[in-house]
């Protein structure tokens, strides 16, 4: 699949997966952040009441995330198997392990 969009029903299926798998990464951190996800809508929410949000926008075949005060639109890349922001260039899981990170004040590593 070298350039073909994916169809609804292939995108809702990584992007579920993909989502379901950053829920288990995020709750398995110890202390300062929790994540919920509900129809395609993974928040987080960390102990000052600030949130984030990362969730699949199926119209634009594509993951958001918001946080920061800033946003993310990523692609997915079915021959690379990661999701990459189309403008800053980063993948999903780096991007939200620096915000993580810088959040939280300590490195974060999400078990993939």
């Amino acid at each position: 699949m070298s350039g073909e969009p994916l169809s609804e029903q292939e995108f809702d299926a990584v992007a579920d997966r993909s989502l379901r798998a950053l829920d288990r990464g995020i709750n398995e951190i110890p202390d300062g952040v929790e994540a919920d996800l509900q129809s395609g809508i993974l928040t987080l929410e960390f102990e000052d009441g600030t949130k984030y949000v990362v969730n699949s926008h199926r119209a634009a075949r594509q993951i958001w995330m918001a946080a920061e005060r800033a946003a993310w639109h990523f692609d997915y890349r079915p021959s690379e198997g990661r999701w990459v922001a189309q403008k800053s260039g980063e993948e999903l899981w780096s991007a939200l392990e620096a915000v993580l990170s810088r959040k939280l004040g300590r490195a974060v590593k999400l078990a993939r």
